[in-house]
């Protein structure tokens, strides 16, 4: 296998990836916004480099990771959250221009089932996003801007919570009381799901696609994370009484479903 692929961004989800790609045997190079995890990287027998996305401009190394590349995954969280995150979308735009100058044929973009904001009952690919946080507006800009693009093919993955190795919800919930949205679904994926999907994209060239991200099992939080934090020896978290009836959002891998693909991975053991 001789495609050069290059993941921009590689933390919690993107070394694993980069690790399972390369052993599948792509020639993988990644990208991270410190020197430190640079050397992290390396020891990890990925190829990285140094680049960071900024409202004015893309700096670091970019012309050398971008170089002779087929395929490009970006996983890079908007963190608008952040006292330094800048204009999300702007960032993109300027890596946009950056791809395109290298003649990267494929981009996959990381997304998030955010994009959907409060719609509710059964979400498909085919459901019209309806963004209500500045992250998930900007999260479906850059997707609208991608897709528009015509020197390469886009493919979107809208994933839902992520949950694998030191990370779960619950974690962050525990001993929390007097919470809301008890009646509320889940909608999560775990992290080996999240690259079994990212992986077969590639290998079988679902390219100018959409796809949703989500294990098919929706419990209510209340419900799910009073069990989780009992497995895990944690004070569950408390909610408020739960309404009579759930708030029915369900998040459906239709797209991944009609290619006679599934997820494997519990989010509950």
């Amino acid at each position: 296998m001789n495609k050069s692929l290059g993941i921009l961004g590689c933390g919690w989800l993107g070394l694993p990836l980069a690790k399972h790609l390369k052993a599948k045997g792509y020639s993988v190079r990644g990208t991270t916004t410190s020197q430190q995890k640079v050397e992290k990287l390396n020891r990890s027998g990925i190829d990285s480099f140094l680049v960071m996305l900024h409202e004015d401009g893309v700096q670091g190394q970019i012309e050398a990771f971008l170089s002779d590349m087929d395929i490009l995954i970006v996983n890079v969280p908007p963190k608008l959250r952040s006292s330094s995150s800048g204009n999300y979308v702007d960032k993109m735009k300027h890596l946009v221009k950056k791809i395109g100058a290298f003649g990267i044929k494929h981009v996959l973009f990381v997304s998030s089932t955010s994009v959907y904001g409060n719609v509710t009952g059964e979400i498909t690919e085919d459901t019209l996003p309806r963004p209500i946080t500045e992250s998930g507006r900007q999260l479906l800009d850059v997707e609208s801007f991608l897709m528009t693009k015509k020197t390469f093919t886009t493919t979107i993955i809208r994933f839902g919570g992520l949950i694998g190795p030191n990370r779960h919800p619950v974690n962050f919930l525990s001993g929390k009381v007097d919470l809301k949205n008890g009646g509320e679904l889940i909608n999560l994926i775990h992290l080996d799901d999240c690259i079994y999907m990212i992986s077969s994209i590639i290998e079988k060239e679902y390219w100018n696609e959409v796809f949703n991200g989500v294990y098919p099992y929706h419990p209510n939080k209340a419900d799910y994370y009073h069990d989780e934090a009992k497995k895990k020896g944690l004070q569950p978290p408390l909610y408020r009484e739960k309404p009579l009836k759930n708030s029915k959002k369900t998040i459906i891998n239709k797209n991944f479903l009609n290619k006679g693909l599934r997820l494997y991975t519990p989010i509950a053991s």
